[in-house]
């Protein structure tokens, strides 16, 4: 018996997401969500999607994630999909921060699981997350091929121009201070989906693609390769975001620690949680927002400049990436607020016409799942929307490297 399937794992701080695919047939064989992991109101959702079944869910308080992981283990076997199965080819682990060495997936090994570790203190919030992950899939199946799968992998091939900062050579080399990007995985499926939709090679199309989620970046994609990307050295950097603040002036920290007395970690918290959509108008769902504003009222102005602010800086990446990328053939929306939202769609290529940037009202307003343009048929740049899927990437890159003998 041939193993197709792949389990794939999202380790968050206090939560796990998870698929099982098999690559055999492409097909979804459960999904779920652990979350709230370390407190009494600990929940799991999982959906049996092979067997058709009912969503199940069970709260309860689950300690640490080794709990998580044998209780999703439990619901897989219900299924009779469980982790001793041989059709299990190896799991598929999401890593956020690979730094500058991992440019591809990889097979976790002891010094790989030591340079994840290294790394921890550019992404503090995620690596120790992904590690537990990780190390706690080993202990369940030591047998099994555990990979990595890197946020910041598809951002590597950035030329030096991009990926530098501005400041001290030695200074930047020594703390690893760079351009990394993230949500790499969705960025490299959805550059590939968008070059099948336009019927071309990826190597052969230029594309600005906009991961517009609570997280949002954009990246510049040359050819199928990444050559610049908003994210920076930790995702703070770059689009307005749901909490986040995205780009500010350095000296804004300087400032509220002299004048404001502000300790690093309030900063921290204010720039990474407090800021943003939510910063700016209280909410960090465009949905909301967006019925704010429609609905008017004594709070729609706050929700309006929120709303503002948020285009205003994504159509400054969408012309700096036309200039980097000199030809553009298509601009891509996808992730939550991309996929879902045709007011930002609308919004964002406002004024764009001389770019050969516009959406025609009707593709734009209507409701669909798949891949489609939402440009005029005669644009003379493509604009698209493209679901992202984290997850099947992972398991794509996962099983093409154990098939072809990485593991």
């Amino acid at each position: 018996m041939t193993a197709t399937r792949v389990l794939v794992l999202n380790s968050g701080s206090s939560s796990v997401k998870y698929q099982l695919l098999d690559m055999g047939d492409g097909s979804r064989l459960a999904a779920g969500l652990v979350e709230r992991i370390g407190e009494r109101t600990s929940r799991l959702k999982h959906s049996p999607l092979a067997a058709g079944g009912d969503e199940r869910e069970t709260t309860g308080p689950i300690a640490d994630h080794e709990a998580a992981l044998k209780a999703v283990a439990q619901e897989l076997a219900e299924d009779g999909l469980g982790l001793d199965s041989p059709e299990l080819a190896a799991i598929g682990h999401r890593v956020v921060h690979g730094g500058k060495r991992f440019t591809r997936p990889t097979v976790v090994d002891d010094a790989v699981l030591a340079e994840i570790e290294r790394l921890i203190p550019v992404a503090p919030l995620h690596n120790p997350a992904n590690l537990t992950g990780i190390r706690t899939a080993q202990e369940l199946r030591p047998d099994l091929p555990q990979v990595a799968v890197f946020d910041t992998a598809f951002h590597t091939t950035m030329p030096e121009a991009a990926a530098r900062y501005a400041i001290d050579v030695e200074t930047a080399d020594k703390h690893r201070v760079r351009r990394y990007g993230f949500h790499g995985t969705s960025h490299a499926y959805v550059s590939r989906e968008a070059a099948r939709l336009l019927g071309r090679d990826p190597g052969d199309v230029n594309l600005i693609v906009l991961h517009l989620g609570n997280g949002a970046s954009a990246s510049a994609v040359e050819g199928g390769r990444c050559v610049d990307t908003s994210m920076g050295l930790t995702p703070l950097e770059g689009l307005v975001m749901g909490t986040r603040s995205g780009d500010v002036d350095p000296a804004v920290i300087f400032h509220l620690a002299r004048v404001g007395g502000m300790s690093t970690d309030e900063i921290d918290t204010l720039l990474n949680k407090r800021s943003g959509l939510v910063g700016l108008c209280g909410d960090n769902d465009m949905r909301e927002i967006r019925r704010r504003i429609d609905e008017g009222g004594e709070d729609a102005a706050r929700a309006r400049l929120a709303f503002d602010i948020y285009i205003h800086r994504l159509r400054k990446y969408i012309g700096a990436y036309y200039a980097v990328l000199g030809r553009v053939d298509a601009v891509v929306f996808t992730a939550g607020v991309g996929e879902n939202s045709a007011p930002v769609r609308e919004a964002a290529v406002a004024g764009l016409e001389g770019l050969g940037l516009a959406v025609d009202d009707g593709l734009n307003a209507a409701r669909s799942g798949g891949p489609r343009l939402i440009s005029p048929p005669d644009a003379r740049v493509a604009v698209a929307v493209v679901p992202t899927d984290e997850e099947l990437e992972i398991a794509n890159q996962t099983y093409a490297l154990v098939r072809d003998g990485g593991a």
